[in-house]
């Protein structure tokens, strides 16, 4: 998991924002992670703008930490973002 990713503990969660070149870039990275949530059947919320989407993983419900399934789900968004990102 990148160092990008902020862990919060109060609700525990992770939280990052991806800032992309430009519009398109953005819609591809939001493509990916569509099809990465489809296949692990979680999905984290997400809020976005034109060049930026803003990521919070939230553990578990009733779990008081984050499990490895929801960091590893982290380390596969950062693996989907295009090369040469704007952060």
């Amino acid at each position: 998991m990148s160092e990008h990713w902020q862990e919060r503990d109060r609700p525990p969660r992770l939280e990052r924002r991806y800032g992309f070149a430009d519009y398109s870039a953005l819609r591809d990275f939001l493509d990916r992670a569509a099809a990465l949530s489809e296949r692990e059947g979680f999905y984290p919320d997400m809020g976005f703008g034109r060049d930026y989407v803003n990521v919070t993983i939230h553990a578990e419900e009733g779990a008081g930490e984050l499990s490895s399934d929801r960091r590893r789900f982290a380390e596969a968004l950062d693996k989907l973002q295009a090369p040469a990102p704007v952060d």
